[in-house]
């Protein structure tokens, strides 16, 4: 077996840092590391933050991780962040906000990047979670990066999705109907101090109340709640309001069980793996060999003084490339 993937599974946090590491960094070898451990995956429930930059939501999970630490539930955090446009890593790196769990063993905090990636979720977070599994971690959050209406992509990896807004923010709504309404399992209205909470609380509790259905089905049943968080600047309250959530994600977590429809939601989850280890595997290569021959170039040159067209071109690859 692989000497750093027999230590993830002995539960070794060095090596799933240095594991997550080779992931993001593509290095060689990587994959077999995956594949020892990913017998050790699937137990974990996952929960999905997401909402846009702003919203609170590292606050929110700092405060999730100790609701459920106080359950003796074993946590890890995935925070995905921006690019630095420098080093190619996460801008936030380790989060400072989350320095109070440092000392914890039962829990494990990693940020990824995004990569340029679409959906503010990088390529690495679905292998990210696949080592936080490995680790034995019983509860899985994942932060998103909060990039507003392409956020959609977590319910890929998430069993349970808690969409955070919060008012004076624009047209919050409007976000909700461009796709966010579609993915949520519960709502966070934070900060719900601030002028203009009340009203956005009433706009969606009448956007779950219109008909909904999820792609999968799994959705059907479910009602989604819709909670108020008070500000962090009123510690005790602060703390109810996310003992409340914590409560409804378990709420949600224990119907999914009952009503048979977390394998479901695996199911999904297992095939966006499928994709990204095809798109690594097969088209990656490709984009590769032909940026590095410059071919790229003199096509997007083709593009510019209209030769060709895109589709043309991407069929012209495609048959030479599956030829091979």
């Amino acid at each position: 077996m692989n000497e750093l993937s027999e230590k993830v599974l002995a539960g070794n946090i060095r090596a799933a840092s240095r594991l997550i590491r080779n992931l993001e960094d593509q290095i060689p070898d990587t994959d077999q590391a995956m594949r020892e451990i990913f017998s050790a995956t699937g137990h974990a429930h996952v929960i999905g933050l997401t909402g846009a930059p702003g919203a609170g939501k590292s606050t929110l999970a700092d405060e999730l991780i100790a609701a459920f630490r106080k359950s003796n539930q074993t946590v890890g955090m995935l925070a995905v962040d921006p690019t630095s446009p420098f080093t190619g890593g996460a801008i936030l790196g380790d989060r400072i906000r989350m320095l109070r769990h440092a000392e914890d063993p039962g829990v494990f905090i990693r940020s990824l990047a995004t990569r340029g990636a679409m959906g503010g979720l990088s390529k690495a977070v679905g292998e990210g979670i696949h080592v936080m599994e490995a680790l034995g971690k019983e509860k899985i959050i994942v932060e998103t990066c909060g990039v507003g209406q392409q956020e959609v992509d977590i319910i890929n990896h998430a069993h349970t999705v808690v969409v955070v807004l919060v008012p004076g923010m624009g047209d919050e709504v409007q976000a909700i109907k461009a796709g966010l309404m579609e993915i949520a399992d519960i709502f966070v209205i934070n900060k719900a101090d601030r002028d203009g909470a009340g009203k956005l609380y009433q706009e969606v509790l009448n956007l779950v109340a219109m008909p909904r259905e999820s792609g999968d089905g799994s959705g059907a049943g479910w009602t989604i709640p819709v909670l108020k968080v008070e500000s962090i600047l009123e510690p005790d309250k602060f703390v109810q309001s996310v003992a409340a959530l914590w409560g409804k994600i378990e709420e949600h977590y224990q119907f999914l069980i009952k009503s048979r429809r977390f394998s479901d939601r695996v199911r999904r989850k297992r095939m966006a793996e499928l994709n990204e280890a095809l798109w690594a595997r097969i088209l990656q290569p490709v984009l590769n060999k032909l940026s590095q021959a410059g071919e790229m170039e003199k096509m997007v040159d083709q593009l510019m003084s209209k030769e060709t067209d895109p589709y043309t071109l991407a069929e012209q690859v495609a048959q030479r490339y599956m030829k091979e």
